[in-house]
């Protein structure tokens, strides 16, 4: 049966599937130097920083565009040109994402790779800044969506703060939903995007810095546009963006975010996200799927599932059916092994994780397949 009626439910780690009331927000056209769309802004930065617990330490800057953008700007002026080191973390695409943007913007990188499904230790690190005093900085995936895993932030950051090193966190996937203190957490900069866990559209990333750190960096950066110090100045001088924001972005991370207020903020977004998880887990399971990583590293943001052994099983022509089924998977992002990936965030419960697990029974039956568990997996 093919579905009908509505957008089809993104099983993505973004975009994803927004409230109609965020949906609504970008209804309105907005003027970017308004002084009603700067008051917008200021409230968006003031209340993400609010998640991190932030406030008196960090500064919000928001840049246009995607999560890839403020990750190149948080870099590109916060490691210095000179006498800069980066120790990159990686076990998955994102990891090596990042370092690949840190040498082309010519700054001395030192990489720290482990397998898919092995997270990073506070160990690894402090062994790897014991061995090589010139590193200054550390950066770290916290959800690396390659696979789902979760690297132990805490841990790592004690590590890096012991010895005297700054550290940057890319938490795309795991800001707002995953807990994280900046009073307890040190880092310099930590960077998300307006369309993860807010459950807001895609189209701006934002980075918390250490005010004291960034209003050193005047110059640091190599790009005009991803200027992270100048993004930040230009907008306490003025209260505007530097250049053309998204303005429909914008005001509808604010919906989202008042959203995500009145529904209890992180802990309550992590309930949802974790039942979603267990349940898309568990169904999956009773059909013979077999998650890609050990449950006690598995993030409850998106799960890589081992591909079927069926010859018949092909991505495209599965995610095609599951997709005439209202629901939108997520190609797998292993070079080794075949898998395809679940989304379980976006304004989705586990309501819908059932009809996605129900959709998914439906597209093998009408493929013919009928060996699910690769021979190499064991059953659990």
């Amino acid at each position: 049966m093919t579905y009908s009626g509505r957008d089809p439910i993104l099983l993505t780690p973004g975009p994803l599937t927004t409230s109609l009331a965020t949906k609504a927000a970008m209804l309105r056209d907005w003027g970017s130097w308004d002084a009603s769309f700067n008051a917008v802004t200021a409230r968006v930065r003031a209340r993400l920083t609010a998640v991190v617990n932030g406030e008196g330490t960090h500064v919000c800057v928001p840049m246009q565009g995607s999560g890839t953008f403020s990750v190149e700007a948080a870099v590109n002026t916060l490691v210095p040109r000179a006498g800069g080191h980066l120790l990159v973390l990686i076990n998955g695409a994102y990891g090596k994402r990042l370092a690949r943007l840190t040498e082309m913007m010519g700054r001395k990188l030192s990489v720290f790779e482990t397998a898919e499904d092995v997270p990073t230790t506070a160990a690894d690190v402090a062994r790897k800044l014991d061995a090589d005093p010139s590193i200054t900085h550390v950066a770290l995936i916290h959800c690396e969506t390659s696979t789902g895993i979760l690297n132990p932030l805490p841990e790592i950051a004690e590590a890096v703060a012991q010895r005297g090193r700054r550290l940057i966190i890319d938490a795309m996937s795991s800001f707002g939903a995953i807990p994280i203190d900046a009073k307890a957490v040190p880092f310099d900069a930590l960077i998300a995007a307006s369309g993860k866990c807010i459950e807001g559209p895609p189209g701006m990333g934002f980075v918390f810095a250490r005010k004291s750190v960034l209003e050193q960096c005047a110059g640091n950066s190599s790009s005009l546009s991803l200027d992270l110090y100048d993004q930040w100045a230009y907008m306490e001088k003025t209260t505007q963006w530097r250049y053309t924001p998204p303005t429909h972005v914008v005001v509808a991370l604010d919906a989202a975010l008042e959203q995500y207020l009145a529904a209890g903020g992180q802990p309550a977004r992590l309930a949802r996200y974790t039942a979603n998880c267990e349940t898309l887990i568990a169904g999956m399971k009773e059909m013979g799927f077999r998650p890609f990583l050990d449950a006690r590293i598995q993030a409850p943001i998106i799960v890589t599932f081992h591909a079927p052994a069926d010859p018949r099983y092909a991505f495209k022509a599965f995610y095609d059916k599951v997709r005439d089924k209202g629901f939108i998977l997520y190609p797998g992002k292993l070079t080794q092994l075949e898998t395809f990936r679940v989304g379980c965030i976006g304004a989705i419960g586990p309501y819908e994780m059932r009809h996605a697990v129900n959709a998914v029974r439906d597209a093998l039956a009408d493929l013919g397949i009928r060996q699910i568990a690769p021979a190499t997996v064991k059953a659990a």
